[in-house]
């Protein structure tokens, strides 16, 4: 027995709950497949203290409430994965769990797929990929299993107490490695920090948020990266209400920060001479933030209080003046290695000739694929800077909705008969 849909969305996280809101809004006949809970990755795939990296008043859907945190807060995790869930259940979106979608194929002699799950076949006409593409941990193998060194993935940290007494080396400062290496000091252990190529905005500044000053500012419209950024990594942080990511004081405090980790020899880490050039790069950025929020401020008018100590970077410490470029593991006494180093995506489920390059990137345009009847959503830059946050999905949604909508037009399109001429009458 087939089970038949107009159109099939893959996932129930952020980005699936907001194409079914956006498809609902639209009357298009719809099925959401979720292989687990409703929000899952916020709930069981990142660390126990993580909080939203945005405030809740941006960071949200249209009607979503954070009843506990209230809008200017940074919820945490539990909390945003409940305010998901509550809004699907007001939206009445038909989500199924427990369904895993084994495959898709093109139905033969016919415009629309077979999806193979684990709960029978689907025939749609449409799919959404709404799984993001945050799906394999990328765990370089630079340190071998025989280091003596116990070595996991930020997906799998939860807290201090899990790991071995001893130090730390968190490789990796955008957002995951920063907060973790930063909660990690704060319960005592000695860090290490790797911290590469980042973006590093302020918290706030001159009384709004970072996310307003992207807002107001265009940024989060800003369509695609600068060439030569696409590693480049943001370092901001929600916990504690929200502070600015400041590697200097954080190495004050006794933190070792250290150049990219680039190789393994006789039981010593490898440093690349970088770590200047990096803290240097995300000061400029940080700064350059300041410098455009001010800009705005004189340019509107705006009556907001000046910030000068803002603008004022601490002195640098010695890791930083003296940067080491290997570190002996043993020696310093480090029992466990974190990679914050990111995931990488896979749609080898999608079997289809045209929905992925060859390195497993899917090919769309705003989360269109030229595969007729494919589509994305939940992609980092799928439309803009915002894309992979709650809010920005919602508008790329709503434009993956839109298409699909024209594209079903085209489909119900009949021509009227023709009027039969009348010579009697000419």
């Amino acid at each position: 027995m087939v089970e038949t849909v107009d159109t099939l969305v893959v996932g129930a996280g952020q980005a699936g709950i907001a194409a079914s809101a956006h498809l609902s809004r639209r009357n298009i006949p719809h099925l959401v497949v979720e292989k687990d809970r409703v929000a899952e990755s916020w709930r069981s795939r990142r660390w126990d203290s993580l909080v939203a990296n945005g405030p809740a008043w941006h960071d949200c859907f249209p009607g979503m409430t954070f009843p506990r945190s209230g809008p200017e807060a940074f919820p945490p995790k539990e909390e945003v994965a409940d305010a998901l869930k509550g809004f699907s259940e007001a939206h009445d979106a038909p989500i199924r769990t427990g369904v895993t979608v084994n495959s898709v194929v093109r139905a033969k002699g016919g415009s629309g797929f077979i999806i193979d799950t684990s709960q029978g076949v689907i025939a749609a006409q449409n799919i959404i990929a709404a799984t993001g593409a945050f799906h394999h941990p990328v765990f370089p193998k630079i340190i071998p299993e025989t280091a003596g060194v116990a070595q996991m993935h930020s997906a799998t940290y939860r807290n201090p107490d899990q790991l071995a007494e001893g130090a730390v080396m968190v490789v990796g400062a955008g957002s995951s490695g920063g907060q973790i290496a930063d909660e990690l000091q704060r319960a005592g252990r000695k860090v290490y920090l790797c911290v590469g190529p980042h973006d590093r905005p302020p918290r706030a500044y001159r009384g709004r948020d970072y996310c307003w000053w992207l807002g107001v500012l265009g940024l989060w419209d800003v369509a695609a990266k600068t060439p030569g950024t696409e590693h480049v990594t943001i370092s901001v942080s929600g916990a504690r209400g929200g502070e600015t990511v400041d590697f200097r004081k954080l190495a004050h405090g006794g933190m070792t920060l250290l150049g990219r980790a680039s190789g393994y020899q006789d039981g010593r880490l490898l440093i690349d001479d970088d770590l200047a050039d990096n803290i240097a790069a995300g000061d400029a950025n940080y700064l350059d933030m300041l410098t455009q929020a001010d800009t705005y401020i004189d340019q509107y008018g705006l009556d907001l209080p000046k910030e000068p100590e803002a603008h004022e970077l601490p002195c640098d410490p010695d890791c930083l003046t003296l940067p080491l470029r290997e570190v002996d593991l043993a020696k310093a006494g480090i029992t466990t290695v974190i990679w914050a180093t990111g995931y990488s995506q896979d749609f080898s489920w999608i079997d289809l000739p045209n929905a992925c390059d060859a390195a497993g990137a899917p090919h769309h345009q705003r989360g269109v694929s030229p595969e007729p009847g494919l589509y994305y959503l939940g992609l980092p830059w799928q439309s803009r800077r915002g894309s992979t946050f709650i809010w920005g999905v919602w508008h790329d949604a709503s434009h993956v909705a839109d298409q699909i909508e024209i594209q079903r037009n085209y489909r119900e399109y009949r021509p009227e008969p023709a009027m039969k001429r009348d010579p009697c009458h000419e």
